[in-house]
């Protein structure tokens, strides 16, 4: 029923996540409130209007009424609305930000934003990263990857495209090379913040193989538009190990100018 209601009354987007559900989950029940107040409140215009019309009431009642049900009403919205916050929305927040999985069963991506792209890293078939120094970042090297590290040489760097492994949690690493972005990824149902200086941890777990668009939820510049131009593509895990291996130690490390 929470899913027929989100997606044929509400219209809400392809959920690809498994962690979105719950996301999803405390839409519905926030719309069936707002639904449940319009129409309460309706009823309840039209009821004031036949209570206190002219014609039953040829002289003003300056007291007016002493009903104690808006009072009653008002409490119970605002038990409903703590229920929600306090029951769903603060504990779905504190898992999203506190609980993470171990990278060692994750697929585990470095993403640094940039204007106007989405610059992703991957660990080789080694599965380590290389070492990184902010004092060697560049225009061709926005990670800040040593070159003379030899655990870096088998790292993937891609444009635009990150792809992850279906029913695997992925987690990610995220930080900006200049403004303040946001990564939004809609089909998954996150949002997080990329700030320059910062490496942010965010993780979900998708569960539809597909193609789904990046955008960028946080206004950086004239070019902000083409932000929306990066996909996650979802695949696998031997699709996935054979994207990585034909990219392992051959491509080139990402930039944008």
């Amino acid at each position: 029923m929470k899913d027929w209601f989100a997606h044929n009354i509400l219209g809400l987007p392809e959920l690809a996540s498994t962690n979105g559900r719950a996301v999803d989950e405390l839409l519905v029940y926030i719309h069936w409130l707002m639904l449940a107040l319009f129409v309460g409140w309706i009823i309840y215009f039209g009821y004031v209007l036949w209570r206190f019309s002219a014609a039953r009431h040829p002289r003003a009642d300056y007291e007016g009424s002493k009903s104690l049900l808006p009072k009653y009403s008002e409490i119970a919205v605002v038990l409903v609305e703590a229920v929600l916050l306090v029951g769903i929305a603060i504990p779905l927040w504190a898992k999203n930000v506190q609980r993470f999985p171990k990278p060692e069963d994750a697929t585990v991506v470095q993403i640094m934003a940039q204007q106007f792209a989405w610059n992703a890293r991957y660990p080789g078939v080694d599965g380590k990263f290389g070492r990184q120094d902010m004092k060697l970042i560049t225009s061709d090297n926005v990670f800040g990857v040593d070159p003379a590290d030899p655990a870096g040489k088998d790292d993937v760097q891609v444009l635009n495209e990150i792809h992850v492994v279906v029913n695997k949690p992925v987690l990610i690493y995220l930080s900006s090379k200049d403004v303040i972005h946001s990564l939004k990824l809609v089909a998954m149902r996150i949002t997080q913040d990329a700030i320059p200086g910062l490496r942010i941890p965010c993780t979900f777990t998708p569960d539809k193989i597909g193609r789904y668009q990046i955008e960028c939820a946080q206004l950086c510049g004239n070019g902000h538009a083409a932000m929306a131009g990066g996909f996650v593509v979802v695949q696998s895990q031997a699709d996935f190990d054979t994207w990585l291996k034909s990219k392992s130690g051959s491509a080139a490390p990402a930039s944008f100018e």
